[in-house]
């Protein structure tokens, strides 16, 4: 399977970029097939020289069955080569099953806890009024 991926050059601290067609099983900065463009992220972002493209080249590469990397995507879409959509995986971050079982588990523990305080609560106010009722007609039969 080819590639159209980013090879990193530049020194330390000063990276550029080559963009390449390439083996998928070939090392990042390895051995690659053909140099299609390059990209510069020291430059500014208006900058023209950021990102330079064989237009022709990489056309012909994907009808050939290169696939872009995802940043390659973002450069070549902006060429009207390929579609690229900004977004996430909104299920990446959701927790596995297991979590989403000890949470579920959780909750009904709170609910059950908070349930019996709620029956405690209540049976205590039914007994702190039960004594008063039952005192009251006793202080009359005294009066009288």
């Amino acid at each position: 399977m080819l590639k159209i991926r980013l090879a990193r050059g530049g020194s330390k601290k000063r990276p550029y970029y080559h963009i390449v067609i390439a083996d998928a099983a070939a090392p990042r900065d390895g051995k690659f097939i053909a140099k299609v463009g390059s990209y510069n992220p020291m430059l500014s972002k208006d900058d023209a020289n950021r990102v330079t493209l064989k237009t022709e080249v990489i056309a012909d590469w994907l009808k050939k069955g290169a696939q872009p990397t995802d940043r390659v995507a973002r450069f070549l879409s902006k060429e009207g080569l390929v579609k690229w959509e900004h977004g996430n995986n909104p299920q990446k971050g959701m927790p596995g099953k297991k979590a989403q079982e000890r949470a579920a588990e959780r909750a009904q523990r709170e609910q059950d806890r908070l349930d019996a305080e709620a029956a405690a609560k209540a049976e205590a106010e039914a007994a702190a009024a039960a004594p008063a009722a039952e005192e009251a007609p006793a202080e009359e039969a005294s009066e009288g």
